[in-house]
């Protein structure tokens, strides 16, 4: 949508409105809001759905139209914000779409933590709560662009009871803001900023359309906090034109997202989309600081690990060159297998190679 895509001197910008965004599904049918050519670097807004839990430090202008131009009974049947999908031209299926984060800033100071009925110790404590963090050492805000850049820790500000509604089950509900239930943390603690995005991916097999909460071998809700500055990530390809989208940003993340969500606060990210043909990953196959990790979805974290420790074996196998006995014992002597996420129905697990061990 041209109304929504702005040129800069670096690269192209596609801003978050009700015309590029779409709440809760990934759809292969969706009409593009860009069309790039491989190899271009893009600014895109991307928008938590969490932006209603303190509305009055997680919204601005933008923002408030998108929960104005989305209608709730379209937020379904997933819970995310995307901005796209963004065609890029040429990509065939079998292709692999090439991802490069360059860089990432808060569109706004704040984010909220939700900790939910989906959460995996909701059942001990038998209530929702919102717990609001604010960035430290807040970066210096541009003028038409928002804030320059993150620190490295945010605080805990205060929490509240949800109590809008009986469960948090209505995408993009907006709790009133209340400073009589809103309570001061009960002392100061520095939690690591970790921005990435929680949803990010092609569009997934077949032509339904797919909630945006169980990730897939497509990507989507992976929720691995190391999918930021500095990360390449290779998807599989399985429609012409790859149909990228991005969503779900966050401050920070531990591996497990134990009581339901991370840091959930809206920001900008400038990446590079390319492709390789012919080389599809079986699932999101990521780099990050050195290591590259493979990631496994599944009903329970057996079956999550069992795809992560397959594709494992496979790539030692396939990109360096070990046999399938040696590529076993490698993978067990010398990968670490973690747990992505815990909350999201599909549970995810991830293994990091270090590929210095091969020269």
């Amino acid at each position: 949508m041209i109304s929504n895509t702005t040129e800069t001197a670096q690269s192209l910008r596609l801003e978050a409105s009700p015309d590029s965004c779409f709440w809760g599904y990934f759809d292969s049918g969706s009409a593009p809001a860009l069309t790039v050519e491989a190899g271009t670097v893009i600014e895109i807004e991307a928008v938590t759905h969490h932006s209603g839990d303190a509305p009055d430090l997680l919204m601005d202008d933008g923002i408030r139209a998108i929960w104005d131009g989305i209608a709730p009974e379209a937020r379904t049947p997933g819970v995310h914000v995307m901005t796209g999908p963004i065609e890029i031209a040429g990509a065939e299926p079998g292709d692999a779409l090439v991802v490069e984060i360059l860089d990432m800033w808060p569109r706004l100071a704040f984010g909220s933590n939700c900790a939910a009925h989906w959460g995996r110790l909701y059942d001990d404590f038998a209530k929702e709560r919102i717990t609001i963090y604010e960035l430290d050492d807040p970066p210096l805000r541009l003028e038409g662009v928002g804030y320059a850049g993150f620190p490295a820790t945010a605080h805990p500000l205060f929490g509240f009871d949800f109590t809008e509604r009986e469960l948090y089950d209505l995408p993009g509900v907006v709790s009133t803001p209340d400073p009589e239930v809103r309570e001061a943390f009960s002392r100061t603690v520095s939690v690591p900023v970790r921005p990435h995005l929680g949803v990010m991916g092609v569009a997934p097999p077949g032509i339904e359309r797919v909630s945006s909460v169980p990730p897939g071998v497509f990507g989507g809700n992976v929720d691995n906090w190391r999918f930021g500055p500095g990360a390449v990530i290779r998807y599989p390809v399985f429609h012409p034109g790859a149909m990228f989208f991005v969503g779900d940003p966050h401050f920070g993340q531990g591996d497990g997202e134990l009581c339901g969500t991370a840091i959930e606060a809206s920001l900008d990210v400038r990446l590079r989309l390319s492709i390789e043909p012919g080389l599809a990953p079986e699932a999101p196959l990521l780099e990050h600081g050195g290591l590259v990790y493979t990631h496994g979805f599944g009903a329970n974290l057996d079956d999550a690990m069992l795809h992560a420790a397959r594709q494992t074996v496979d790539l030692l196998t396939d990109r360096f060159g070990l046999t399938k006995d040696e590529a076993y014992s490698i993978a067990s002597v010398a990968v670490d297998i973690g747990i992505t996420q815990v909350v999201d129905g599909t549970v995810g697990c991830h293994a990091a190679i270090d590929p210095s061990m091969f020269g």
